[in-house]
């Protein structure tokens, strides 16, 4: 006898629900059944996750979060007090891709490495809750939702619903894509990315959404526009594109294309629909200029979430004074943009702290590992900081938890056999 359908239990996305409001589907709810198997296998960390994110983008002022290349990194930066992560591509090619090289993010990387580095952070986020609930602490939600990078999505419409459905299965929470070609591509907003057209562009996002139907995850959906520095795109297929089309061409067969702020609105426009929240790829930290993107999307979109890369990799001192760096996120937050990231903090930390160190110690000897071990007693004692106590951070505590109660059925099998 056949078994019946599971899937009748978990049906597709409630598309009446508030959550969706504005967001299209040019699918069915019978498709999502159709593809997504007789048997629905739950994926709580993302869940979870996407659940959580948008209850605190529609509460909060803004929601601020920092990248993180490590699992260690997210912990403390949960630990810190931030309340959702960022899992930078470029970070990933750096230094924490599948094939365990170093490369420039230029769709290099294997497609799952951005995945994986999810999952690390999931887990040692997890790894961070078992040992504070054994201990009988609840101060704190260990997990935070991941924001995660997809690039360009490392092909087309296929590739692009199968790193959407890797994403989810590795507890990520929301997923970026941007409209450059994956094999044309550099980190930030550089000139010499290449558009894809925008109707190609929302097909992405529109397999996007079907594969996080298909698992029955509420996941957030950020389309991310190259279009402000972008001089070059792909084809001149789309109508809509033939505006900032010029009759340029490079020798590969790129048109070249008047990007600016206007184009990057337009192609927001485009594909509000079929995202949950707006990103604009900027080459330098400008409120005027994000006043401007916002002010054009909401006239047309009113209410939709905006997210604002606030890179590190901009020149931010060279171009604004200290009260407007320090009142940055909440000038952008009244504006509408809710979620705010430093993509590339996990990498620049790192590298700026093992530096200092090093060459600290080099010049001044263990006197430099003292310094640091002082700062990370202050910090214990004053904001909770962790890591001082290492076995106890990475679970010492928890594994002896763990074999204590084996051994204790253990003992308790052989009282009763005696």
């Amino acid at each position: 006898m056949t078994e019946p359908s599971e899937n009748c239990a978990n049906p597709p996305i409630a598309m009446d629900d508030p959550r969706w409001a504005g967001i299209r589907r040019t699918y069915t709810p019978a498709d999502v059944l159709r593809l997504r198997g007789s048997l629905q296998i739950e994926y709580t960390i993302a869940r979870k996750g996407a659940e959580r994110l948008w209850k605190l983008l529609q509460t909060e002022p803004y929601v601020a979060a920092l990248g993180a290349m490590t699992g260690n990194q997210a912990i403390e930066q949960v630990r810190a007090g931030l309340s959702a992560i960022y899992a930078s591509g470029l970070q990933a090619a750096a230094d924490a891709n599948t094939a365990r090289e170093m490369y420039p993010d230029q769709s290099l990387y294997p497609s799952d490495s951005v995945p994986h580095l999810v999952r690390n952070i999931n887990k040692s986020l997890q790894r961070a809750d078992q040992i504070h609930h054994a201990e009988g602490k609840s101060d704190i939600h260990w997990f935070a939702p991941v924001v995660a990078d997809a690039a360009a999505g490392f092909g087309g419409k296929l590739t692009t619903f199968e790193l959407m459905k890797a994403m989810i299965e590795a507890g990520a929470a929301a997923v970026h894509f941007e409209d450059a070609l994956p094999t044309a591509k550099k980190c930030g907003p550089t000139e010499d990315k290449v558009l894809v057209p925008t109707n190609a562009f929302i097909e992405k996002l529109i397999a996007a959404r079907l594969a996080a139907d298909v698992m029955s995850v509420p996941t957030l959906l950020i389309a991310c526009t190259n279009a402000e520095p972008a001089r070059l795109i792909e084809c001149d297929s789309a109508p809509s594109d033939r505006e900032f089309i010029t009759q340029d061409k490079t020798p590969e067969g790129y048109f070249g294309f008047r990007g600016g702020l206007d184009a990057a609105i337009a192609r927001a426009i485009a594909y509000a629909p079929y995202a949950d929240v707006l990103w604009c790829e900027t080459s330098c930290p400008d409120l005027k200029q994000a006043q401007k993107f916002a002010d054009a999307v909401h006239k047309r979109c009113a209410g939709k979430l905006l997210a604002y890369n606030c890179s590190p990799s901009l020149s931010w001192v060279k171009q604004l004074d200290g009260p407007t760096i320090r009142n940055f996120h909440v000038a952008l937050s009244s504006m509408g943009y809710k979620l705010q990231l430093v993509t590339l903090a996990g990498f620049h930390s790192l590298n700026l702290s093992m530096f200092d160190l090093a060459r600290d110690y080099r010049e001044t000897g263990m006197a430099a590992y003292a310094r640091l071990l002082e700062s990370e007693y202050e910090l214990a004692e004053s904001h909770g900081y962790e890591a001082l106590r290492h076995q106890r951070f990475v679970g010492t505590g928890y594994f002896d938890d763990v074999s204590q109660t084996i051994s204790s059925g253990v003992g308790k099998l052989r009282r009763e056999r005696n």
